[in-house]
């Protein structure tokens, strides 16, 4: 069900004085366009819980305004994002079985950063 055996997470490439100190999530060994990243789970959280309040809890629907959140595993709260077409990873939703799959959309070298775009952007 979770395997985040490619990725570590240490302080983001973005993260300064000025944004603060937050972390990343980063390739552990080189990872090939279209290969899988990671994968893992998705716990809901309960109804009424606000996921703007928090950097680590992520949008799990696609309704406008969210009001589904979840609380994924491994590594994938730290993955930060991007613009989009820049990213280096993209995330495989599956809501009916509160599962991920996260994959390289490019060639990311060991150390890279593991950039997607957030589903809310």
């Amino acid at each position: 069900k979770i395997d985040c055996s490619k990725v570590y997470v240490k302080q983001s490439t973005f993260s300064n004085e000025t944004t603060g100190m937050f972390d990343g999530a980063f390739a552990a060994v080189p990872i090939k366009e279209g290969e899988l990243v990671e994968k893992g789970v998705m716990r809901r959280l309960p109804d009424g819980f606000d996921g703007n309040t928090c950097p680590y809890i992520f949008t799990w629907s696609t309704e406008r305004p969210n009001k589904t959140w979840g609380m994924g595993s491994g590594c994938a709260p730290y993955y930060n994002t991007c613009k989009d077409g820049t990213a280096n990873t993209r995330m495989d939703r599956d809501f009916d079985k509160d599962s991920f799959e996260i994959y390289a959309t490019r060639d990311i070298p060991a150390g890279g950063e593991n950039l997607p775009t957030y589903i809310s952007f």
